[in-house]
């Protein structure tokens, strides 16, 4: 599996920015080649992407999910990847996001990509992009704000 991490600071309130991220359908608005999220369930997503020109389509499950602090995930079906986004608090409207992914690439295209950093460059600008979309609209599309833990939902 090869690793990404990157990071970025938004000039929002951490419940805002985390409030934000759990949007996951909204994903496409801010995410190169990202066509599509779909919940499935509090905890099952459906992701469609066109990585290299070729579709790609996975599911994963959120496994944990503390409010304002943590999302982490892993793929159950599809291109294989795993990850978690920590939200923290660096001043009373600035927040710090931490990203880190591991994934497996498939296709030697994928494999040169790869080795090239292009999937880390995307990430960033991905990064970049969520920046730009919450800063603009100050406040977020709902709320978040249940908790996941082994896979399942704390009332």
């Amino acid at each position: 599996m090869e690793n990404v991490q990157k990071s970025i600071e938004v000039n929002v309130p951490v419940d805002v920015a985390y409030n934000q991220w759990t949007h996951f359908e909204e994903f496409p608005k801010f995410m190169q080649d990202l066509q599509e999220v779909r919940q499935l369930s509090p905890t099952r997503l459906f992701w469609r992407a066109s990585i290299f020109g070729k579709q790609k389509e996975w599911e994963a499950e959120v496994y944990e999910q503390i409010p304002d602090q943590r999302i982490s995930w892993r793929s159950t079906g599809g291109a294989p990847n795993t990850g978690s986004v920590q939200f923290d608090q660096v001043g009373e409207n600035r927040t710090r996001i931490n990203l880190s992914l591991s994934y497996e690439p498939q296709t030697s295209l994928e494999k040169v990509g790869d080795a090239l950093g292009i999937l880390s460059f995307r990430i960033q600008g991905d990064l970049e992009r969520f920046k730009e979309f919450i800063e603009k609209q100050g406040v977020s599309s709902g709320t978040g704000q249940f908790e996941v833990e082994h896979g399942r939902v704390n009332p």
